[in-house]
């Protein structure tokens, strides 16, 4: 599969090689020694490591980022970029045992860590229908995607697949927004993330919020621009909207490596592979498997014949037949294990993802494993894990954040920020990334108009941030997930109270504000007239309770349009202090009477925020 374009390919390589060699004439003299790295060689050429190694594999030479090439390679290499070699005499003699220095170094390093090369943990991300299941189809010759409902992957699904020798372990994430947290999840566990982008489609919602999450991990970016086979499909304009958003490409001054393919004619699929592999080099992944096993959970299930499954990704030593593993609050031994393909296996190397069968319970995505030497100590980290998870989670909050600042547990302070319109969020990011302490940094890693949804409140959990929005409110859904995670979201109408309390944060001196906490929300039904007192509202308590003691906010599609308190409660003609969830009620609010059939009642209350 692996020669699906190899042709192409190299007429592409050669086409590259004469562009770079039609300006021989302008080559600049660079002096080299006998004997250096790859990296300091892209050190010398101010390029990238990656196009240095590319530029060897053409050259038919296989080399990582820290092995030591020869001077006739290096001048290859660098007659490509646009240079003239010339040996350095003062090397002549000690290149020698430079080179024996550096393979001293290198074996020593190994021996001591006992270190082995694992292979790379791919995820695969990007906006849904843009090709991602079918490019990793092409990748397994399988037809993972014909059994989803909906042609929509709906779980996390880990695969590995061969390459000229070598293994690559992939990581299919869902596209679809309602499976956002899974997305996260996969972003925690990966080596490297592809975002894929269809050719006619372009930068949609979803790229921006994977790109968000794989920024938020810190793991290195390859962009597979897909759908190149299509009559509409514009490499270029996906290309100018990624520079927009702060990716740059190879060729367009940055680094981020971008292959063009097709998952429906195979273009390009080799050349996507080929690049995995070199950015794999440059992250020189390493596992020892002389310990014992430890590993995480992508997925779990109870399957009614055969128990608990659970599918794990081992990240170091290997994980054997009878093994007895704890994985959050689950425990058992391991009785069987699988590959993707179903098959048996005797153990479970690092970066393979193997379904293991034993465990007395289901654990959590996210869980980590470990192997432990018998069933007592089993039992002992099982209670000890369900004692911790009655803790409180201590999340990042600013009014916190000066005692985490001087404890270390803080270096950055990750903020995602939401804002009424476009034109609002440059003016507050510049405030923003402008402030400075002594210890830690503001960094924005998503910003957005529109309400705070469950996806931003995600993204603030994978990367430990607060929300901050500005003139707009928060979706229901997102204030349930922030509340049970401990997810700070602070509301602003005044810029300079926004910046004011982030700067005052840093340097410690916030004082202590309230937060509100949605007690309940109704739904307006019908409209009826009040008298005096102005119109009523007829309304249908969809979500929790409302008593009159309470805040409430008049909802109108993503805006709050009004707020104050309650003036009247009625069932029918009886005054009460409190409705319940699905029943009916009239509701008079001080100083509004403008309802409109449809509009959303909530009610909160006050509280003090963390």
């Amino acid at each position: 599969m692996v020669e699906i374009s190899k042709q192409a390919h190299i007429t592409e390589l050669r086409d590259e090689e004469a562009d770079s060699g039609s300006s021989t004439a302008q080559m600049k003299p660079l002096e080299i020694p006998n004997a250096l790295s790859v990296r300091q060689l892209a050190d010398l050429l101010k390029v990238s490591s990656i196009a240095v190694i590319k530029q060897l594999v053409r050259n038919g030479i296989m080399a990582n980022i820290n092995q030591v090439i020869e001077y006739e390679a290096a001048a290859a290499v660098v007659s490509v970029f646009g240079y003239e070699a010339h040996r350095q005499p003062s090397m002549v003699r000690s290149s020698v045992s430079v080179v024996g220095e550096i393979k001293k170094q290198q074996r020593l390093s190994e021996r001591a860590d006992n270190l082995k090369s694992r292979p790379p943990v791919i995820t695969i991300m990007g906006h849904v229908d843009h090709g991602k299941t079918k490019l990793l189809d092409v990748i397994r010759q399988s037809n993972k995607m014909d059994i989803e409902a909906g042609s929509i992957t709906q779980h996390i699904g880990a695969y590995q697949v061969e390459v000229d020798g070598k293994r690559i372990t992939f990581l299919d994430t869902p596209g679809h927004e309602a499976f956002a947290a899974m997305r996260a999840r996969g972003a925690r566990i990966t080596d490297i993330t592809v975002l894929v982008v269809a050719a006619d489609d372009g930068v949609m919602p979803q790229t921006l919020e994977a790109l968000d999450h794989a920024r938020a991990a810190g793991v290195p970016i390859v962009v597979a621009i897909s759908k190149i086979d299509k009559p509409d499909a514009n490499p270029e304009r996906v290309k100018q909207q990624l520079a927009d958003i702060g990716l740059l490409v190879e060729g367009w001054g940055g680094d981020t490596v971008c292959v063009l393919i097709s998952a429906k004619t195979k273009e390009g699929i080799p050349v996507l592979l080929e690049n995995l592999l070199l950015v794999a080099e440059l992250e020189e992944l390493r596992a020892d498997t002389s310990q014992v096993a430890t590993g995480v959970i992508v997925e779990a299930k109870l399957d009614r014949t055969r128990g608990p499954l659970a599918t794990v990704l081992v990240h170091n030593g290997n994980l054997k037949l009878g093994d007895i593993i704890v994985v959050g609050t689950a425990w058992g031994k391991v009785k069987a294990m699988f590959n993707d393909s179903g098959r048996r296996l005797r153990q479970g190397r690092p970066s393979t993802p193997v379904v293991l069968l034993g465990l007395h319970g289901v654990p959590q995505p996210g869980d980590t494993l470990t192997v432990v030497t018998d069933e007592r100590q089993a039992r002992v980290l099982v209670e000890k894990h369900l004692k911790e998870t009655q803790l409180t989670r201590k999340a990042v909050t600013l009014t916190s954040l000066s005692d985490q600042i001087s404890s270390g547990q803080v270096k950055e302070l990750n903020i995602i920020l939401k804002a009424d319109v476009q034109g609002s969020i440059e003016p507050i990011r510049n405030s923003l990334e402008r402030l400075t302490a002594d210890t830690v940094k503001v960094r924005i890693i998503h910003s957005g108009s529109g309400s705070v949804t469950e996806t931003d409140v995600m993204l603030a959990m994978t990367s430990n941030g607060i929300i901050i929005t500005f003139n707009n409110g928060v979706e229901a859904g997102a204030k349930r997930i922030a509340e049970a995670e401990g997810i700070s979201i602070r509301r602003y109408n005044v810029i300079y109270d926004l910046v004011g309390d982030v700067e005052r944060a840093l340097k410690g001196m916030l004082e202590p504000v309230y937060t509100e906490v949605v007690q309940g929300r109704a739904e307006v039904r019908a409209i009826f007239s009040g008298g005096k007192r102005g119109n009523v509202a007829g309304v249908y308590i969809i979500e929790g309770e409302v008593n009159r003691d309470v805040k409430v906010g008049v909802r109108r599609g993503d805006k709050v349009v009004f707020e104050s308190s309650i003036s009247s409660l009625r069932r029918f003609k009886e005054n009460v202090s409190e409705v319940t969830m699905g029943y009916e009620c009239g509701i008079g609010i001080k100083g509004f009477t403008s309802f409109q059939v449809g509009d959303i009642l909530e009610f909160y209350r006050m509280e003090k925020a963390d």
